[in-house]
């Protein structure tokens, strides 16, 4: 839980590296969180809950969207590969595949064009 606190409190933050941990806690955060909501807009029967796009679920994709966009940007400077990489997913199942391959990837293990190694125990700070 605290990769994903860790996420939201750099909400708009495209600068620096983000770690295979960071990420993918933050992913399966939204996950659980997505299903979560998706139940509750069922049993409160709102609007747009049975093609999966209720009004809470809704609301809360629009505000993580931002969040997602910039750890999406960071893990990918952790990979050494500008953000802009990011829009290679607008290709349909080739791009999700090939983003996917670069977020699994481990971080380049010595400082890179942005920043630090988010492994290197100096640099971890989770108390912001």
């Amino acid at each position: 839980m605290n990769w994903y606190i860790h996420v939201l409190k750099k909400y708009a933050v495209f600068k620096g590296r983000a770690r295979r941990q960071e990420y993918w806690y933050f992913f399966l955060f939204n996950i659980i969180i997505s299903i979560a909501l998706s139940m509750i807009d069922s049993a409160l029967g709102n609007p747009g809950a049975g093609e999966g796009a209720g009004i809470i679920g809704t609301i809360y994709s629009l505000a993580i969207l931002i969040p997602s966009i910039a750890v999406g940007v960071r893990r990918l400077h952790d990979t050494g590969r500008t953000g802009w990489w990011m829009l290679i997913g607008l290709i349909p199942l080739i791009g999700v595949l090939v983003l996917l391959y670069f977020f699994v990837l481990d971080s380049q293990p010595a400082v890179n064009e942005y920043g630090p190694n988010p492994k290197d125990p100096s640099s971890i700070n989770l108390s912001m």
